[in-house]
């Protein structure tokens, strides 16, 4: 079997912390330098297709519906929510690390059938957490993927998101009957309550890794 052989790094901002972009044949994966075990990989999409799907079902009628997401990844998020949306809609992916984005336009772009070359899509380079705390009733649904869950993993600082300040400046951020949705790797009941806590309506679902059956159980929180 053919080994991976890396194409690609990236110094993630504030941390140091350095992300490896790796390819075998037509399939990518993506590490955190000096761990054992994936961020991402290419072929395990499924919770991240979900992710967007869920949500997106939800504004899909809307006229010319907004949507923030936070984290590009490997674009399979962004690549759902477009295909979920029709030609007015307009969706903006955050994201941290610009080399990701010149990965999601170049050797990676196709894996997610290169969705950045979409007109709807655009993407703003920052934290996300940015875009949080500046919004006012701007956004229909945020989808929030930027880390491992509610305990950051690559970065501390991607914590603020799901805290109750975090919480609270994404309510203010969507428009009325707004949906907010959250990825996770797995479960946190506390999560839940805290959600609650600000008050929203809160709807955990469990997800598959891979495809429905298969792979790994990760959860996506929908609020509204």
């Amino acid at each position: 079997m053919a080994r991976f052989t890396e194409i690609g790094t990236a110094t993630i901002p504030g941390k140091g912390t350095q992300l490896r972009l790796l390819q075998r044949n037509d399939e990518f994966s993506i590490k955190i330098a000096g761990t054992t075990g994936e961020l991402m990989n290419s072929r395990i999409h499924g919770s991240e297709d979900a992710l967007a799907t869920l949500a997106c079902e939800r504004i899909a009628d809307q006229s010319a519906p907004r949507v923030l997401i936070g984290g590009l990844g490997m674009g399979f998020t962004l690549a759902a929510a477009l295909a979920a949306l029709g030609d007015d809609a307009q969706v903006t992916v955050a994201e941290l690390v610009p080399e990701v984005e010149a990965w999601n336009r170049g050797p990676l772009g196709s894996a997610a059938g290169n969705p950045l070359n979409d007109p709807r899509a655009r993407v703003h380079i920052g934290d996300v957490a940015e875009l949080l705390r500046n919004g006012d009733g701007e956004w229909d649904a945020i989808l929030l993927d930027v880390d491992n869950g509610p305990e950051g993993l690559t970065r501390k600082e991607n914590n603020w998101i799901y805290s109750p300040d975090g919480i609270a400046a994404a309510q203010k951020a969507l428009r009325p009957d707004g949906i907010l949705a959250y990825w996770s790797a797995g479960p946190e009941h506390v999560f839940t309550e805290r959600l609650r806590r600000e008050g929203f309506s809160v709807e955990p679902v469990t997800v598959r890794a891979l495809r429905p059956g298969k792979g790994a159980r990760h959860v996506i929180w929908l609020a509204w």
